[in-house]
């Protein structure tokens, strides 16, 4: 996730915005720069890598008491000097960083082309700033304003002039935005975290909401230029740096994030005109993606079965073989490496051990490897060279649950990207495309029967072992819920198929074992009600995870999820797993963002 900073006032600009951007490296980025109005002009300094490789290009004397700076997470145009932020009009004059995504940036681009522009990046918000310095407004804040009306998408964006050097003008739609008070000095930034060291005095912009800030004042005000009077609010630093707010856990945080990084992962990736998607980053045209015959998935844990989710979306909607493989098996294997194979290595911290080392087998044996990653610039990422990016923001919990959810909606972007160059249908594609548009709202449907799930955990809670079943599609699904049991509550919890229970595991069904069924509403409905006739004949407590429509004549505790295309069933229904093994760990009195004996990113083999 990019990471804005802006100061002006009386010290120097370089070195907090440099502090700044540092405070913000958790987020993952690609590149950083920072751009400063000096007495000989506007500066700007970029650097693709780390923060500290911007710090050895900055000029030994750089005199500024004014500047932005920013962490770019790429997503149009590759990792690159020149797509990194901020970004200059033609003029020299307009100086500018963005978080987010403009949608109608081809069209804006296009436009602007056409009346002489010349463009020095691949970026979207290089338009931006093209715009803001051919409007015809007298005021920066206005000729803000005036732009941003052309433009459809996401941002945050921070805007300086050359001609106006005593301000910095700042917006946000979308994407965070805050506003730092201190004495005689003003500060901007994309989080809390990057400014509390100078002030904790903040002001926390709205969404729509937009300000101007000079070093001894600040107005906030809307796109209708009606002031909106917002006050400073004190702020605790540590509260900023643990950044949990009211919820529980940062687990529970991180589940509630869903709904709106959802939204801003497939923020200018569906294409309605041609029914695909876009995925620049994976550097792979129609040709390409036709040469491969097979997908197969490599990564671990909740990576491992999110992929068997994938390699099944991907064998519906693209169909082409597709498997998923435990990357830390992998390489001890001698895989056979086939050159019309993609291989997606997933992982969420882009630092996992084993899957690194698969990537690195796959690259020696000369096949081709793609990245489903959340860390932009972490090992895998840089490995493979191309790939999706999931835009889920940082997540410290060491359960993944929303980078989960966005591994499975990467996954089912590429399976349309790959069945749209082969015999998925226009209607089918657009099919697919209308469903993931309803997915955030339909997690936050779910998240908002968390009081239902938590009187459905009481039936696990006393438990010491659980089965988790599901069938084909519920299949992967079922092995991800038991993960999830398992990592925070340390209960038992294993999955099968539901088609073999009859052929071991029933043997072990009792009252005092409770099984988990996922049961969708969809072809398979009938079999798995008659799996959960199996277990209900031998007393065993149900829990199921399913549809309004489908009717279960058997005593069950159950959760109905809202219905989507059926494809996508299976990513919804791993939702309210995630709230039930939190409810039951909350019950259990678990450290749930620190479960026992396991870490966030697993660097070692």
């Amino acid at each position: 996730m990019c990471g804005i900073v802006g100061y002006v006032g009386p010290d120097q600009a370089v070195p907090v915005i440099v502090e700044g951007l540092t405070q913000l490296e958790y987020r993952g980025y690609d590149s950083a720069g920072l751009g400063v109005l000096t007495a000989r002009g506007p500066k700007i300094v970029r650097a693709v890598g780390r923060v500290r490789d911007l710090e050895a290009k900055l000029p030994k004397r750089l005199s500024s008491t004014i500047g932005i700076g920013h962490t770019r997470w790429a997503t149009h145009g590759p990792a690159t000097q020149a797509n990194a932020h901020p970004h200059q009009s033609d003029d020299g004059r307009i100086l500018l960083v963005h978080n987010g995504i403009i949608d109608n940036a081809a069209q804006l681009r296009a436009r602007l082309v056409a009346e002489g522009i010349e463009f020095a990046s691949d970026t979207d918000t290089e338009a931006l700033a093209h715009l803001i310095a051919r409007s015809q407004a007298s005021t920066l804040e206005e000729q803000v304003l005036d732009a941003l009306s052309q433009v459809s998408g996401t941002f945050a964006i921070a805007v300086v002039d050359s001609t106006q050097a005593d301000r910095i003008v700042v917006a946000r739609r979308g994407s965070p935005l805050v506003l730092g008070v201190g004495d005689h000095e003003m500060f901007v930034a994309s989080d809390p975290a990057a400014i509390v060291r100078h002030t904790s005095s903040v002001v926390h912009l709205d969404d729509g909401e937009c300000a101007v800030v000079t070093a001894d004042s600040f107005r906030t005000f809307t796109a209708e230029s009606s002031d909106t009077g917002k006050q400073p609010q004190t702020v605790d630093a540590e509260a900023i740096a643990a950044e949990i707010g009211e919820h529980a856990s940062f687990m529970h945080k991180e589940m509630f994030e869903q709904p709106e990084s959802l939204r801003r992962m497939l923020s200018g990736r569906l294409d309605h005109r041609f029914a695909t998607v876009r995925l620049d980053g994976l550097g792979l045209d129609p040709r390409d993606l036709r040469s491969f015959k097979r997908v197969k998935a490599i990564g671990c844990g909740s990576a491992y079965y999110i992929g068997q989710l994938g390699a099944s979306l991907i064998e519906d909607l693209a169909r082409i073989p597709a498997d998923a493989e435990p990357a830390s098996e992998f390489r001890y294997r001698n895989p056979i490496i086939e050159p019309d194979t993609l291989y997606v290595a997933v992982s969420q911290s882009g630092e996992t051990a084993d899957t690194l080392f698969a990537v690195q087998e796959i690259q020696r044996k000369g096949g081709h490897v793609v990245g489903l990653v959340n860390v932009v610039g972490s090992s895998i990422a840089r490995a493979c060279g191309g790939g999706i990016y999931l835009h889920a923001g940082p997540e410290v919990s060491v359960a993944s649950t929303k980078v989960l959810t966005h591994m499975g909606v990467g996954f089912a972007m590429l399976a349309v990207l790959l069945g749209r160059v082969r015999d998925l249908s226009h209607s089918d594609g657009a099919r697919i495309l209308a469903g993931l548009e309803r997915i955030p709202d339909q997690v936050r449907e779910i998240l908002d029967r968390e009081a239902e799930i938590g009187a459905v955990a009481d039936v696990v809670a006393d438990a010491t072992s659980v089965f988790f079943i599901g069938r084909v599609r519920g299949y992967p699904v079922a092995r991800e819920g038991a993960q999830k049991l398992k990592e925070i509550s340390y209960l038992h919890a294993e999955a099968y198929p539901s088609s073999e229970l009859k052929h071991g595991p029933l043997a072990l069904i009792s009252a005092e074992m409770p099984t988990v069924a996922i049961v969708p509403d969809d072809e398979l409905v009938d079999r798995n009600i008659g799996a959960l006739h199996e277990v209900s004949a031998r007393q065993g407590p149900l829990v199921v995870v399913t549809h309004e429509a489908v009717e279960i004549d058997v005593e069950v505790a159950r959760i109905d999820v809202p219905k989507n295309e059926r494809e996508l069933d299976p990513l919804l229904m791993t939702v309210p797993l995630q709230l039930l093994a939190h409810q039951v760990a909350t019950r259990l009195g678990r450290d749930i963002d620190r479960p026992r004996n396991l870490a966030k990113s697993v660097t070692v083999e």
